[in-house]
């Protein structure tokens, strides 16, 4: 509905624009907003997604039904937000698409019902090698399904690269100073520095030689050294980000495209 005033977009390599059908057949897509007919039973819920997708899946779609305990008789506008998220991922997912999209997909949900939507997604990816790409600002999703991961503040990316590097390139070192530094230690790399008087702790992105010989250089040694959470590395980043930019909104996007099990461990 809204035209591109520059720039372009593919998805399978298709321009969406010109040929919506070819690409919207492959794509499933959850809102954060739950856009679904309040007047229509789950039954016929399903029933009219149906039509609309050759490939969907009759077996897959009652076997998310009862996993889901979505009751086929209940009206959409009956259903507890926790139902209505279950039941837009299963019409989202019983086409078996090649992409999945998902926006904020846990927004407002309880834990339990979090841990079987991305319970259900993780089966997805994992048992057939398709994709998911999905917003959340809850980042202990991100660290549990992810394989690659962008960081958004302001409109720009701050952040982009596989999870594990960007989790293995980023640590926190605690400082311990002879004598209280006049000024907040100055690190090449460092990202968010807090503390006090003898001790500092400082979220590092950089060469773990190099950053150790800098220390040394301010008179200060290392105390400890811990990884850092994608969490803290969010803030930290963005934090970044916000210093210089008005009214930021920030937002983190994953990428989820696990070929077996095994990557997920």
């Amino acid at each position: 509905m809204l035209k591109a005033e520059s720039g372009s977009l593919r998805v399978f390599d298709l321009d969406p624009v010109a040929e919506p059908v070819a690409v919207l057949s492959r794509v499933g897509f959850l809102s954060e907003d739950r856009d679904l007919p309040g007047w229509m039973r789950v039954d016929e819920l399903i029933r009219y997604t149906r039509a609309f997708h050759a490939e969907w899946d009759a077996a897959y779609a009652e076997q998310l039904r009862g996993q889901f305990q979505l009751d086929p008789a209940a009206r959409i506008k009956q259903l507890s937000r926790g139902e209505l998220a279950k039941a837009g991922l299963l019409v989202a997912l019983a086409h078996r698409p090649e992409l999945l999209v998902l926006d904020e997909p846990s927004s407002g949900l309880d834990p339990i019902v979090r841990r079987e939507m991305l319970e259900a997604i993780v089966r997805t990816v994992a048992d057939e090698g398709r994709t998911v790409f999905f917003s959340s600002h809850l980042l202990d999703e991100i660290e549990r399904v992810s394989d690659r991961v962008a960081m958004m503040a302001c409109g720009r990316v701050v952040l982009q690269g596989r999870l594990d590097e960007i989790l293995e390139s980023h640590f926190r070192l605690t400082l311990r100073f002879p004598t209280p530094p006049p000024t907040p230690p100055k690190l090449a790399g460092a990202l968010l520095v807090t503390g006090s008087g003898l001790e500092w702790t400082v979220l590092c992105n950089g060469a773990r030689a190099e950053l150790a010989a800098a220390v040394v250089r301010l008179g200060a040694r290392i105390v400890d050294e811990t990884a850092a959470s994608l969490d803290e590395i969010f803030l930290a980043r963005v934090g970044r980000e916000r210093s210089t930019t008005v009214n930021p909104q920030p937002t983190a996007w994953q990428e989820a495209t696990l070929d077996t099990p095994d990557a997920m461990k």
